[in-house]
């Protein structure tokens, strides 16, 4: 794959930079967090990685940054070591039987699957606080549901595709509930407000049942 870096305008005072794949965009976030350190970047408001992309907003002369980016390679290499986030976790989701199945294992040892991993936030979307978390192997994706449920419960743990999530409040979603925690993911009242933030590692830690968070 390329490490070509794809330069965007969007709007008069942002750039979107697009990668070849997650790898690499996890390695542009993390240089150009370090290039805005040490003021290379130049009054830049937000840095926000996503799928495929990393967004640059709130840039004065978005034209003079994308020059200064212009020549930049993005290799894939491996991200630095972030924090270690453990999320007790009640694996007592409505789909994991069908998650299991689809794994071609028993329940207990899709838990044991799911817990023995150690994922990485990728980059937040869909609500406050939602993290998408690598590090599921290929063979172990699951297709979203074929209809969406119109409430999950604040503290569900699902997957969906390559990626887990953890939802931070209540909404509808279409992802595979494997279980619960009572974490809050999102309070505006602590600095920062989401406990997944992009390079934050995380471990689910498999414990008793419990009521579900209110």
């Amino acid at each position: 794959m390329t490490d070509q870096l794809m330069i965007h305008q969007v709007g008069s005072h942002a750039l979107l930079l697009e990668v070849a794949g997650g790898e690499r965009v996890a390695a542009l976030y993390q240089r150009l967090l370090a290039e805005r350190e040490r003021g290379g970047l130049g009054p830049v408001t937000e840095i926000v990685p996503a799928a495929r992309t990393v967004l640059l907003d709130g840039l004065p002369r978005p034209a003079e940054v994308a020059a200064l980016l212009a020549g930049w390679r993005v290799p894939a290499t491996a991200p630095p070591a972030g924090p270690l986030l453990e999320v007790p976790t009640v694996y007592d989701g409505a789909d994991l039987a069908e998650v299991a199945a689809h794994w071609g294992v028993t329940p207990a040892e899709a838990v044991a699957l799911h817990s023995g991993i150690e994922y990485r936030v990728a980059f937040c979307g869909f609500v406050p606080g939602f993290g998408y978390l690598t590090g599921l192997p290929p063979e172990r994706e699951v297709p979203r549901r074929a209809t969406a449920r119109p409430a999950v419960p604040a503290g569900s743990v699902a997957l969906a595709g390559p990626y887990t999530g953890v939802y931070p409040r209540s909404s509808p979603g279409g992802w595979q509930l494997l279980g619960r925690t009572g974490l809050v993911l999102w309070d505006t009242a602590r600095e920062p407000a989401a406990l997944l933030t992009p390079g934050v590692r995380v471990r689910f830690v498999p414990v008793g049942s419990g009521p579900w968070p209110s």
